[in-house]
């Protein structure tokens, strides 16, 4: 087993093993300072008050005097990162009719200049530290809080100081103007603008619908148009006055530094921290009530009706109850975890309903504590056709007979293993959980109002429960999500006859009969008892790879695996089978079956076992079977554990070998894709998604997202006859990184993969197919169906491909990233015109065509042409004058810290090193990746830019509304032109 530290996993691109431990073992942190207001020893610290949960020993809990409460931990998941979470306990819920938007305006405003930072300069200044905006750098609003997010890499104690100074400035003294409120309020209305379309206008029915006569119904984080175009300065100011208040926040510190400092810097920078005036208390968010005279046994009360045409069919329903705060304690623990038991075999029979050919795509049930509103059961399905009242009383049955009779103890047994399964991975990975993720379960527990728990305890407590648990007891708890003070719905349709509110209200008012065949039989299905995928293969070849200790392993047959055995990820063993020939090997007219197996393939089954025994035969386990094709490759991948291992191997060997082919899957896959395809049609982002890829190849069929008329003409017969060979088809790499016995592995591998027939070779026409692009020329103009303010542009040039173009393909990326924030800066910070407008590089590695650079912005449709060019602009500039020094930084910081953060964890070596076995120049590649991603200079990036951007014109596309011209230029609005 390898034991390399991952600080020196990270590193060793690089540097020499022997020097890097000397220089990482050499230095010495200086004292760190002592907290003054840490939870005193034998003290409770403040989120465990009134909880009988054992304390979670690895946090650090401190109250300040002026009523700051903080929580800081060690961790180096990554190493050298720190994560910082700030939460104001105030969102949309705590506006008033007046002030709608503006908590969500305000989070805007925290980054647009404050007491240390100047105008705009909050985001350049995080990505000089190294934190990329929107992943490292980020804020949310909810209807209960406003969290700021920063991870902040390659952190010492200097910029920990630093970094809490910045974020200081930005909570307690933002410089709300008129001025930055102006700057402000379009980039909010842009990304409302974006959101908008007929889900958005679904969604608020919905919710007006489901939370009638509570807060949650009208209050959303973006706000309306007319409150935040008439917000002012003063406004705001008086909003975050009586909220961004230090009883109001907590602030949650997670990274590679003693706890003892992370707490010192809070307090430092948030000790004299003093809000104005009296402290406001948090507004009352309603409670949901059936309407007078409803039948107290089956409270129906408001329903909607929801009708639009771009939509496909969804029904939701909800049995609502009053929300109010819990004792956080071992018991009421036990019971939510007996409710979660109660709705997994719910589920199970639901899906194992639609699986056999139901009236509904898809059936869940959820229990929610919603923004501190209501607890609800949440019943939500797609119905097949317009026969919604068949679907619902479908579901509803399912649910009448979990109601009317205890589980058997089979199906009890069978979600517990899952249960069990879980919990104990999380103990077993307990020492590699990131911090981000650690600081978000603070954040996250704060919001309900509950406590945090070691993986250790959680999976006690569900120990504890599973001793008690009956099918009795089960029973009770499921009667008790199932009742509640009001039950309300709504159902979306593109037909507008199909439905009335009176309708739904009849269907269900109407009594409900139990499904007597709900129940899922009990069949015990091992491994053990499944045939062999063939005579154990014999290793042809195996040696190091020369990467670490990472080993290749030859096998007779062609086969060829790459295995990494190492515990730096404790209970985490990744796997990744690479077959076939991907796109390369897809038909022009088989798009719809290409489509079709990214739905089904591993659904029809795996020798003897269909959808339901493959669930039933890794009940307990942690296994996975994901499926995706690339432009050279189709791919399996999971994430399984090392007593897993072989059985992974041989679920992903018997594809290849054995494949089944049930009809089921393929018919739902089907029915799913009609479902969906209008729905495209709805907004340009839809449209985007259906049709963007298709042109980029040049129009080339197999790329077109299959219409209707090309589902109706698939049949399962045919999606046999395109798939079984191309199962059969091309090499086969199997890459296994992780926490594993070596031993163990090759002789799983030997008897999965190394026992499966050779290979039958691709033609010289698939292997060598090529992708186009389409040759510039007049905007290439498409319509969607959403609202008349939406539209979307993409502007694209053609790169390269292949992989002895990878370092350049790394040097492009630097390039593409300084485009990135031009344009971000020039549509968002300048016009206002864009939310969040995004440049990609591909470069695909697998062939040695296909690549290319793309912009895509989502805008108003009077903006497009001042999208397209400040696209030219950007690009003609980047050929003609080299970037600053300071511009390239600002890129490569972050992409420096992103390497060191990620090549910590495996998966970043199994992406490196897949399709080494076919070419062996990745590996030698690969100690260049470092260097080429961070390190180059103006002129570099001036000669990369002459050579895809200069004097080339940029293939467009703008999707814009129905009815519509394509503006030839922009335009500004009066409201605008007044600014």
């Amino acid at each position: 087993m390898t034991i390399l530290p991952r600080a020196v996993r990270r590193l060793a691109l690089i540097l020499p093993i022997a020097l890097l431990t000397a220089q990482l073992t050499h230095a010495q942190d200086p004292a760190p300072p002592t907290p003054q207001f840490t939870t005193p020893e034998g003290g409770t610290p403040w989120i465990y008050e009134g909880s009988d949960v054992p304390r979670d020993e690895e946090w650090v809990f401190g109250k300040l005097p002026n009523g700051v409460r903080y929580a800081v931990r060690k961790n180096g998941v990554p190493p050298g990162q720190v994560s910082i979470r700030v939460r104001i306990d105030a969102g949309s819920l705590y506006e008033e009719e007046n002030e709608l938007g503006y908590a969500h305006l305000l989070e805007h405003l925290l980054f647009r200049e404050s007491q240390y930072l100047g105008q705009a300069a909050a985001i350049p200044t995080w990505q000089r530290l190294g934190a990329t905006f929107g992943s490292d750098t980020n804020a949310e609003t909810s209807p209960t809080h406003t969290a700021y997010k920063l991870d902040l890499p390659n952190v010492d104690p200097a910029k920990l100081a630093e970094s809490m100074k910045l974020l200081s400035g930005m909570v307690r003294a933002p410089v709300l103007s008129d001025a930055n409120v102006r700057a402000e309020v379009p980039i909010v209305l842009a990304e409302k603008r974006e959101r908008g379309g007929p889900q958005q206008r679904a969604a608020d029915r919905s919710r007006e619908t489901l939370f009638s006569g509570q807060r949650l119904a009208t209050r959303i984080p973006i706000g309306t148009e007319a409150t935040l175009n008439a917000a002012t300065g003063k406004s705001v100011s008086a909003f975050y006055q009586r909220w961004y208040r230090p009883e109001n926040t907590v602030i949650v510190v997670v990274g590679d530094i003693d706890p003892a400092q992370l707490a010192a810097e809070v307090e430092r920078w948030f000790g004299d921290w003093k809000g104005r005036g009296t402290a406001s208390p948090a507004p009352d968010f309603g409670d949901p009530a059936a309407p007078a005279g409803a039948d107290p046994v089956n409270p129906v009360g408001e329903v909607a009706a929801i009708v639009e045409p771009g939509l496909p069919r969804s029904f939701s329903y909800a049995i609502m109850r009053p929300w109010r705060p819990v004792q956080d304690t071992i018991a009421y623990n036990e019971g939510l975890l007996r409710d979660s038991l109660a709705q997994a075999l719910i589920n199970r029979r639901l899906e194992a309903r639609a699986r056999a050919g139901g009236s509904y795509l898809y059936a869940q049930v959820q229990q929610d504590d919603v923004s501190r509103s209501t607890d609800a059961t949440f019943v939500a399905f797609a119905p097949l056709s317009g026969d919604w009242k068949g679907a619902l009383a479908d579901v509803r049955a399912v649910i009448a007979d979990a109601m009317a009779n205890p589980p058997s103890t089979e199906e009890i047994d069978r979600e517990l293993a899952e249960f069990e399964a879980a919990f104990a991975s999380s103990v077993e990975q307990r020492r590699v959980m990131a911090g981000a993720r650690l600081a978000d379960d603070i954040v996250n527990a704060v919001d309900i109002r509950e406590a945090v728990a070691a993986p250790e305890t959680v999976l006690t407590v569900f120990n504890s429960m599973k001793q008690t648990v009956t099918p009795e007891l089960l029973l009770e708890h499921t009667r008790k999500l199932f009742a509640g003070s009001v039950i309300r719905a709504a159902y979306v349709t593109p037909e507008a006859d199909e439905a009335s509110d009176a309708d739904l209200r009849a269907a269900l008012s109407a009594p409900v009969e139990a499904a007597a065949d709900a129940r899922i039989a009990a069949q015990a299905i091992s491994f053990a008892d499944l045939p062999p995928v063939g005579e154990p293969g014999t290793i042809a070849r195996q040696g190091a790879l020369g990467v670490l200790d990472i080993e290749r392993v030859d096998f007779a047959n062609g086969v060829r695996a790459i295995l990494w055995a190492n515990d730096a990820e404790p209970g985490r063993v990744s796997v990744k089978v690479r077959f076939g020939m991907g796109w390369r090997a897809i038909g022009p007219n088989d798009a719809a079956y290409a489509a079709l197996g990214q739905l089904a393939l591993v659904g029809s089954g795996v020798g003897e076992l269909g959808q339901e025994e493959l669930d039933r035969i890794s009940t307990g386990r942690r296994m996975g079977f994901d499926f995706d094709i690339t432009d050279g490759n189709f791919t399996f991948f999971a994430q399984t554990r090392r007593q897993d291992l072989a059985d992974q191997l041989y679920l992903f060997a018997a594809k290849l070998q054995v494949p089944r082919w049930d009809v089921a899957p393929v018919q739902r896959a089907l029915a799913a894709a009609k479902l969906s395809y209008s729905a495209y049609g709805a907004n340009p982002a839809g449209i985007i998604n259906r049709d963007l890829e298709y042109l980029l190849r040049d129009s080339d069929p197999r790329f077109r997202t299959p219409d209707p008329a090309a589902l109706d003409a698939a049949t399962p017969e045919g999606f046999r006859k395109v798939w079984e060979p191309l199962l059969r088809q091309g090499p086969v790499e199997v890459l296994v990184f992780g926490d594993f016995d070596r031993e163990e592995g090759i002789a799983a591998l030997s008897r999965t993969f190394g026992a499966i027939a050779p290979r039958e070779p691709a033609s010289e026409s698939v292997a060598n197919a090529s992708f186009g692009f389409p040759e510039p020329g007049e905007t290439v103009v498409e319509y969607h169906k959403g609202d008349a303010n939406q539209a979307a542009a993409v502007i694209a040039w053609p790169s390269g491909a292949g992989v002895d173009g990878l370092p350049e393909s790394r040097q492009l990326e630097i390039l593409t990233q300084v485009f990135n924030n031009r344009l971000f800066d020039a549509m968002r910070e300048r016009a206002g015109s864009s939310y969040a407008p995004v440049v990609n590089s591909s470069w695909p590695t697998d062939v040695n065509s296909g690549g290319r650079i793309s912009a895509f912005a989502q805008l108003r449709p009077q903006d497009v042409p001042a999208f397209f060019e400040a696209a030219d602009t950007i690009a003609r500039d980047l050929a003609t004058t080299p970037p600053g020094e300071d511009e390239l930084k600002r890129v490569t910081e972050p992409l420096l810290q992103y390497i060191n953060r990620v090549s910590t964890g495996n998966l970043f070596w199994l992406y490196q090193l897949e399709g080494s076995t076919q070419d062996a120049k990745r590996i030698a590649l690969l100690r260049s990746l470092l260097n080429d991603l961070t390190e180059t200079t103006p002129e570099r990036m001036q000669l990369l830019a002459q050579k895809y951007f200069g004097g080339k014109a940029g293939w467009r596309l703008a999707v814009i509304p129905e009815g519509q011209q394509l503006a030839t230029r922009r335009v500004a609005t009066p409201s605008e032109a007044g600014r």
